[in-house]
């Protein structure tokens, strides 16, 4: 792999290019499901491929390939050059690179259990006794479980003359009781919805959940939310599970802050941003309580979003997005540092495989977690409580949104007074951060994975992590999106 990519490299550079870089990429997946006792799928597939990126005339080309014989890597070469060149007649000005160090290094996540060492049966075996368990509930009309596992190796050389050999190994599962009566289908999901939690992990990962013995409470609550209270509607103290509180960080802080949404050069899939450059160090963002990082190291925890470099070759790093309520910072790359008066790149761009041109693309944006005891999150007169994504929806500017939460509780007076169905609440991104008024501890702090987030035309779908506690937000308009 690594010669490949050496002669690549070469391929590029000596067609008089001012910059080239290079990603040789092998990459290896499984996914495994059931529905309703029977095996739902079973697929697995490998790839290999090389992408090469050129700087040329002032312009980007690129190009990829599978055809990694001496001739398809120099067609390769020779395609992204042309490209570049023929960009360059529309060109509006030269594309300018912040300077970054040679770096050589090798890096592998960590993985205590090898997923592929694991056979299919077992994999099966596990995901029958979920869905056993699941349907032990005559009420579940339709039980799903899935696990998923996958494995990238990927060299990045540069005429900087860097050489990086990273591994990454990624690890999901979950599972979903569906309960249909009359009318109306109820869901629960476990330990997230849209295929669980996801992490950068080993099969250990499996085993952490505590899928199995969660599987009992989740049928009862899907079934028991056909005999809930519709959720009201009105102004409300709102209360979000981490994992909720996860995807509201994703939609309406996340990509809001990636630098090229901001500058106009991505809008292709999900609109541009409301965080205009001359926002950056005086938006008041949300409360005081309010500290987000967007953090690529191992250290911010084995999140979707890490790595040791970027698919320029730029180290991971912690920039601070909000800090203390004030906005502080956006996601950047060598190309569009400059625009916010930074020297370097903050290592954000990735790409959906070797076939595909990086993006600047969420790493970890993570809620840091508060001093409040759990306790003291939920100390409030009367609010909702809301679990676990059920919808979202938000505008091209990452501004106005809407969710839907599979399950909900009435609070008073600090404990659950009774359960709610069709939870939902909406608003404005900073009024809503504004509006946070408590967070727990770290104590109930997790990095959730999000394997699905879409982002550029052709759509690259890349996984992204969020961390965060439980949290309180004050007067927040809740109940509007679903009615009986």
């Amino acid at each position: 792999m690594r010669d490949l990519a050496l002669n690549a490299l070469d391929a590029a550079a000596r067609r008089g290019v001012s910059y080239a870089d290079v990603r040789a990429i092998e990459s290896r997946e499984r996914h495994v499901s059931t529905k309703n006792g029977k095996i739902g799928h079973v697929t697995s597939s490998e790839s290999r491929g090389v992408g090469i990126r050129v700087l040329d005339h002032g312009c980007w080309g690129f190009a990829a390939s599978d055809d990694l014989s001496a001739g398809g890597i120099e067609a390769a070469a020779a395609l992204a050059v042309e490209i570049a060149r023929a960009s360059s007649l529309a060109r509006k000005q030269d594309i300018v690179l912040a300077p970054e160090e040679k770096h050589e290094a090798v890096w592998v996540s960590p993985c205590r259990l090898d997923p592929f060492a694991v056979s299919v049966d077992r994999n099966l075996q596990v995901l029958l006794a979920i869905d056993a368990e699941l349907r032990r509930n005559p009420a579940v009309t339709l039980a799903e479980a899935s696990m998923e596992f996958s494995r990238d190796r990927q060299i990045f050389v540069s005429t900087l003359g860097s050489a990086i050999d990273q591994t990454r190994t990624v690890t999901g599962a979950g599972f979903a009781a569906f309960s249909y009566r009359g009318n109306e289908i109820q869901k629960r999901s476990y330990p997230n919805s849209f295929g669980g939690q996801h992490q950068l992990k080993g099969h250990e990962l499996v085993d952490e959940l505590g899928l199995i013995e969660n599987a009992p409470r989740i049928a009862e609550e899907a079934v028991a939310l056909h005999s809930a209270d519709q959720c009201p509607e009105g102004a409300f103290d709102l209360i979000l599970d981490s994992s909720q509180l996860a995807l509201q960080i994703h939609e309406s802080i996340g990509h809001p802050i990636e630098l090229d949404r901001v500058l106009g050069s991505e809008a292709n899939y999900a609109g541009m941003s409301f965080l205009t450059l001359d926002q950056l160090g005086r938006l008041r963002y949300g409360s005081d309580l309010v500290n987000v990082v967007c953090d690529g190291r191992i250290e911010h925890g084995p999140g979707l979003g890490t790595f040791a470099f970027d698919d320029e070759g730029v180290p991971a790093q912690c920039t601070d997005i909000i800090r203390d309520g004030r906005f502080t910072g956006y996601m950047t790359s060598r190309e569009t540092a400059a625009a916010v008066g930074e020297s370097s790149s903050n290592g954000c761009m990735r790409a959906d495989g070797w076939e595909r041109i990086p993006l600047i693309r969420m790493t970890n944006v993570s809620l840091q977690p508060g001093r409040q005891p759990l306790e003291e999150v939920f100390d409030a007169g009367r609010a909702i409580y809301m679990e676990t994504n059920r919808s979202w929806s938000i505008d091209d500017k990452r501004y106005n949104f809407q969710f839907g939460c599979e399950i909900g509780w009435e609070i008073r007076d600090g404990k659950r007074a009774r359960m709610l169905k069709n939870p939902s609440y909406s608003g404005i991104s900073t009024e809503f951060w504004n509006a946070c008024a408590a967070i727990a501890d770290a104590r109930h702090w997790t990095l959730w994975g999000v394997p699905n987030c879409g982002k550029g035309q052709p759509e690259q779908v890349m996984g992204t992590g969020h961390g965060a506690s439980p949290a309180r937000f004050r007067g927040v308009k809740v109940g509007s999106a679903y009615h009986e």
